[in-house]
Formats: structure tokens, C-alpha cells, sequence
């Protein structure tokens, strides 16, 4: 009878979990979903407004760069806004790139629910956006994704036609890192509906691939990021920047980062 009532026990935990899973995998509201500074100052940003597949209103930035050759469609980490992302966005601008930073419905100022392919069609209606607005080819954009939205910038290759892809801090799936948070859950990953599954996706052709991870991620373990690089086929680089840091790159080693960054974007323009 303890065992029936232990296994009872762990399928009511699993069903709970599926229950709550958009709670458990998404933070729009962390910190406040409008806090921050929507007027960065250094940033030309231009407020940009467009709607997904699904008819979700969904709002960006777009941060022009004179100099630019190739345009980032940029897709932030789980929690906050991209107003919180602003420092990363002055980093990356300066390589020189365009930048349109999206944010997912349901965070910041952008309407709906975040659901795995909710994020899915926000990426393929910010690419869009960037064809029809602003006269982007194909061939001079690159998607960029930290933690969350590595997984988005991954699901877009597979949709969209793309220069190169920039991914850091990526995690493989849902299932790989249920496995490493939760052992005494066994299971969990296959019961939850969200799947995130990168690692499947750039085992398939893809463009050009640079993924960042730092040696100790707090958030999403340097394992899962080389797992994720074991995973995809060439062509494909990575680096490993030393120290604690999750989304930060561009603060543990400006000078390495923006090195592999402009020289990934330079390679791009050889091969365009």
C-alpha cells in the first residue's frame, strides 16, 4: 500500500506540474513586467509595432545602425523585458549591427500568453517584419538568443531562410534540463507539452552556428550548452568564456566576446 500511495503521490506531482507548466517556464513578471528604462540613453531605438501569425500584437525594438551590414533578431532570456536588456543591445550594436530586440507576447509591452509556439511565430513575425519595413534579405540577418530564446532563434532556422545564428547560453531541450535540475523527477520531461527541443532542430542543416556558454552558468549548466554543440552539424563554433555568468558574456569578457562576434559577422559577409 506505501508504494501505491508513493506512486500516486509522483503522477498527481507530474499532473500538477503539466497543469502549471506556463507558470513554471515563463517570468514575464519578474521584477515587474513594465519596470526598467524604456528611453536607454546611447541607443537610437525606434518603437516598433507588428502582429504574429496568430493576430498577437507584439512589440520591439529596432535600433538602426549606419554601419551595419547584417541585422540581429534578438530574443532575450526567461525573465524581464528587453528594456533590461538594454546594456547587451549598446554591446551588440557596436560590432557593427542593426538590432531588432522582440518581446514575446505576454512580456514587457507586447500583448497574448506565452506558450512554446506562441514564441515560435513571434520569431517568423519579427522576421517578417524586417522584409516587409524594412527591405532586410534574408542573406543579412542573423538570429541571436540568450538562455529562453536560444531556443527560439534555433526553431526560426528551421522556418526562415537565414545569414548565421548566434546562440548563448543554449540548453538542448526541456527534457535534458528537467533531467539535471530535477533527478528525483523522472519524468517530468516527458509530460510537460513544451519542448524547446534545439538540440533536434540544428541537427539538421542550418546556417553558419556560434554558441556562447560560461564555464559556470548559474541558470543553464556549461554541460548543456557543449551537449548542445555535440548536437548540431557543422558548420558551427564555440566559445567558452570563463566565469560565473548567465547572460553576460558581454560583461565577464567584453574583449574575447566582441572578438568572436565581429569575426563570426565578418565570416558571414565572406560567404554572403
Amino acid at each position: 500500500m506505501l508504494l501505491v500511495g508513493i506512486l500516486i503521490a509522483y503522477v498527481l506531482i507530474l499532473l500538477l506540474a503539466r497543469v502549471f507548466e506556463t507558470r513554471l517556464i515563463f517570468f514575464p513578471n519578474y521584477d515587474g513586467r513594465l519596470t526598467g528604462d524604456w528611453h536607454p540613453k546611447g541607443l537610437p531605438i525606434e518603437e516598433a509595432w507588428f502582429r504574429s501569425p496568430d493576430n498577437v500584437k507584439l512589440y520591439a525594438w529596432w535600433i538602426p545602425n549606419p554601419q551595419a551590414e547584417f541585422t540581429l533578431i534578438t530574443f532575450h532570456g526567461n525573465a524581464g523585458n528587453i528594456s533590461h536588456r538594454a546594456d547587451v543591445y549598446r554591446f551588440l550594436s557596436e560590432l557593427p549591427v542593426n538590432i531588432l530586440a522582440v518581446e514575446y507576447r505576454g512580456y514587457g509591452r507586447s500583448e497574448g500568453t506565452p506558450t512554446e509556439t506562441g514564441l515560435y511565430l513571434d520569431a517568423q513575425a519579427a522576421y517578417d517584419y524586417l522584409i516587409h519595413e524594412h527591405g532586410i534579405p534574408p542573406g543579412r540577418m542573423v538570429a541571436f538568443g540568450q538562455s529562453l530564446g536560444t531556443a527560439v532563434a534555433a526553431d526560426l532556422v528551421t522556418k526562415r531562410p537565414l545569414a548565421g545564428v548566434i546562440l548563448e547560453a543554449p540548453f538542448p531541450s526541456v527534457r535534458a534540463v528537467t533531467s539535471r535540475i530535477y533527478p528525483f523527477l523522472p519524468g517530468l520531461g516527458l509530460v510537460a507539452k513544451s519542448k524547446f527541443d534545439t538540440g533536434a532542430k540544428l541537427a539538421k542543416p542550418h546556417p553558419p552556428l556560434m554558441i556562447t556558454q560560461c564555464s559556470q552558468d548559474p541558470v543553464l549548466a556549461f554541460a548543456l550548452g557543449q551537449e548542445v554543440y555535440r548536437l548540431a552539424a557543422e558548420p558551427k563554433s564555440f566559445l567558452r568564456i570563463d566565469g560565473y555568468c548567465h547572460e553576460e558574456a558581454f560583461l565577464a569578457a567584453p574583449a574575447l566576446y566582441r572578438e568572436h562576434l565581429s569575426a563570426f559577422v565578418r565570416g558571414l559577409a565572406g560567404d554572403s
